[in-house]
């Protein structure tokens, strides 16, 4: 078993198909929203995201895979030893070439580009507005400053309390076949 096999169980993704030209955005929004994550300094705190993501990830990875390969009643103690193994050895490549991706300078600039977007969507200019003086003030400032370590801190309890459940149905599945 692969990490390749592995890496889809470690992280939870959702994939949306991106929005129609026929939603147009409001300019004034998608530049209040562009303004928006300038005062909340969305380049210095997805980046930091992305630092705590890069630093758990290893972890987080080993855990699945260890999870979905022991849940596995079709590998022996021998398979599943090998299959350790090779996740172990496949796993450093693996999240070296998933840590470049955090380090690609264009991925902030596409990120911003389509929160931008989003948030004007979602949001009127006034809201917008609201939204960055918030962040401009003192429990604002402080809540974009924690939140790297709160996504982190997230993302390890979520892990935590769904990936037994997931193992569970995952072993259910696999008793069935």
């Amino acid at each position: 078993m692969s990490l390749a096999a592995i890496a889809p169980c470690t992280h939870a993704q959702v994939t949306a198909p991106a929005p129609t030209a026929a939603a147009a955005i409001d300019p004034a929004a998608l530049a209040a929203a562009r303004e928006l994550l300038v005062s909340m300094n969305y380049r210095d705190v997805v980046g930091k995201m992305f630092e705590q993501m890069r630093k758990s990830m290893p972890a987080m990875m080993q855990q699945g895979a260890t999870a979905a390969i022991n849940a596995d009643n079709k590998l022996d103690a021998a398979q599943k030893t090998a299959a350790l193994a090779k996740v172990n050895k496949e796993l450093g490549p693996a999240v070296e070439a998933i840590g470049g991706i955090f380090s690609d300078p264009t991925l902030f600039d596409e990120m911003m580009q389509d929160t931008a977007a989003l948030y004007a969507r979602h949001f009127t200019v006034t809201e917008l507005r609201q939204i960055a003086a918030f962040y401009k003030s003192p429990v604002g400032a402080k809540m974009l400053t924690s939140m790297p370590q709160l996504m982190n801190e997230s993302m390890q309890s979520g892990q935590r309390i769904v990936m037994p459940r997931i193992a569970r149905i995952m072993q259910k599945l696999q008793n069935s076949q």
